[in-house]
């Protein structure tokens, strides 16, 4: 998917209040919007080069959305989680995703599950020969020790969702937890034991109750974001 507008750049100044980032533009200072509520380890360092969008809506407080920025070692990260869901569903379209390519019916956020979820992607097919896929879709932006993990902080909501999809799985669904890497830096992915143990708990458990788990790579650059191939999952 390409990027809703030309992007800027800026150099990293600082993250706060979790949802604004200021960047150096030559002389000036500016405040933009910052929508990921992680830690961003790793992907918020000050002097980094930074890629922000505009919008053109005037009664924006903060026009400006961060978008992209680079490691230390100079690997772009897509820090925008709210693209993840998107570079999915297109890649889902383009039948990119071969263990998807049979479905033909895409919905996304539909409510489902006892604790009031909504799952990120839902497959049907047509013809009702394939039992309907719930997938819920992490982006991973964490690297340590050449390794990508997930989550970046403790997820209560993420707990919740592996729930969801282990009861998705007990009613005789497809259930999927996609992990979407969002770092150029990262190869493969596992879960973060040492951030949120009962998270990584809950993945053991969910693999064991037939729940799929599996990662695939994001290309990032300054154009677009594209999903391109499937990436090692290590679950322990």
């Amino acid at each position: 998917m390409k990027h809703s507008s030309t992007l800027q750049t800026g150099r990293m100044i600082k993250r706060y209040k979790r949802f604004l980032v200021d960047l150096q533009i030559e002389e000036e200072i500016i405040t933009v919007h910052c929508a990921n509520t992680g830690r961003m380890t790793g992907c918020a360092e000050p002097g980094t080069l930074a890629y922000f969008s505009t919008s053109d809506n005037t009664k924006r407080k903060y026009p400006h959305s961060l978008e992209l920025t680079t490691s230390t070692d100079g690997d772009l990260i897509c820090v925008n989680t709210s693209k993840a869901n998107h570079v999915v569903v297109e890649g889902l379209e383009q039948k990119k995703l071969k263990p998807f390519t049979h479905y033909d019916i895409i919905a996304t956020e539909v409510p489902y599950g006892t604790e009031k979820s909504r799952i990120d992607i839902l497959l049907k097919s047509q013809d009702g020969s394939q039992p309907d896929c719930y997938i819920e879709v992490k982006s991973v932006t964490l690297l340590e020790q050449n390794c990508g993990y997930f989550p970046d902080a403790p997820s209560v909501r993420g707990q919740k969702h592996l729930r969801e999809l282990i009861e998705m799985k007990q009613q005789g669904h497809r259930a999927v937890l996609l992990f979407l890497v969002m770092h150029n830096g990262i190869n493969h992915v596992q879960p973060a034991t040492h951030i949120d143990p009962k998270y990584a708990q809950l993945c053991q458990q969910a693999l064991k109750s037939g729940v799929e788990i599996m990662a695939f790579r994001c290309s990032i650059d300054d154009q677009s974001l594209t999903l391109t191939e499937q990436l090692t999952f290590n679950h322990a």
